[in-house]
């Protein structure tokens, strides 16, 4: 049973808090505890209120000013004091924590004798609640298939913050348990999760629900993670987020060309959005994917704009 955001918050983000914010927040909950379930971020800056982000927005606690103290101690219990350990981590301006939680970071980087750039000095903490809507793919999918062969490869498209990673993770849910009623049996599924938002990975274990014969691929480029998949792991579907440039194209029409199916997202408005880029039309053009789904926030996020054919 999927929890709360309430508890979500409580029992996995809030501990991590210095205790000014952590108590500051608890006392906003209990105060507007149907507001708290819509809350998907908490923001952190040093000198600036305590924002809180929604789905429909955010709010300022004005009378809350965040400290660099808190965002020091909120950090080292993050990190349980071990800040430097976690360096190679920070390079990608982001940690996982229990729960599959993401925290964002930012503040003053600074470039070493090796050339690489590291962050020094963090002022801003943002933390991205993982979450998962079980069963939104379950409508969706039966449209998916082709006759014969089952759920076709798809590309899934929209703006940011429509809910393409949460479609794409209870797409993998269902291909990795099967659906009896439409004679769709269980399939292995190879998940490359660059951003750890799919599998929302913590220390190489999922935190969300991707099924039971999901393999997932954590902070692995895209291109590179196929590849090895491909190679290692026998997979039906590999499944991945927000397709990007040409080396991303190239495995992705590699996989198809082996066989394997392939459920990717790209970001996009439509349908004539996509062929309007470069990589993601000449994917569509040499007909590497068979269907499409199209989502929006125009009713809230996740609403389904189409589903079907892609050409």
């Amino acid at each position: 049973m999927s929890r709360t955001v309430r508890s979500v918050l409580t029992q996995d983000i809030m501990p991590l808090y210095s205790s000014r914010i952590r108590n500051a927040l608890a006392q906003w909950i209990s105060l507007h505890p149907r507001r708290a379930e819509t809350i998907r971020e908490v923001r952190l800056r040093a000198g600036l209120p305590l924002c809180i982000g929604f789905s429909d927005g955010d709010e300022l606690m004005d009378d809350l000013i965040v400290s660099q103290a808190d965002i020091e101690k909120t950090l080292s219990l993050i990190t349980d004091c071990s800040y430097y350990a976690l360096e190679d981590e920070f390079k990608g301006g982001y940690i996982t924590v229990p729960g599959g939680h993401r925290v964002g970071l930012s503040g003053q980087v600074i470039a070493s004798s090796d050339g690489e750039h590291k962050l020094r000095h963090v002022s801003a903490l943002c933390f991205r609640i993982a979450r998962e809507v079980k069963g939104v793919a379950e409508p969706i999918a039966p449209q998916l298939m082709l006759p014969d062969t089952g759920i076709a490869s798809t590309l899934v498209i929209s703006p940011p913050g429509c809910g393409k990673t949460t479609f794409l993770r209870d797409l993998c849910r269902l291909l990795g348990n099967g659906m009896a009623a439409w004679n769709l049996p269980p399939a292995q599924v190879a998940i490359v999760d660059e951003r750890s938002e799919i599998a929302a990975c913590y220390g190489g274990a999922p935190q969300l629900d991707v099924g039971p014969r999901a393999d997932v691929l954590d902070r692995c480029p895209k291109a590179k993670g196929i590849n090895m998949l491909l190679r290692s792991m026998n997979p039906d579907f590999i499944v991945t987020d927000e397709l990007g440039g040409e080396e991303d194209a190239r495995s992705v029409a590699l996989a198809l060309s082996g066989g394997v199916k392939v459920i990717a997202s790209c970001h996009g408005k439509d349908l004539h959005d996509i062929r309007s880029k470069p990589y993601s039309e000449w994917l569509v053009s040499r007909g590497y994917f068979t269907k499409a789904v199209v989502l929006s926030k125009r009713n809230g996020p996740g609403t389904v704009e189409y589903v079907g054919d892609i050409n």
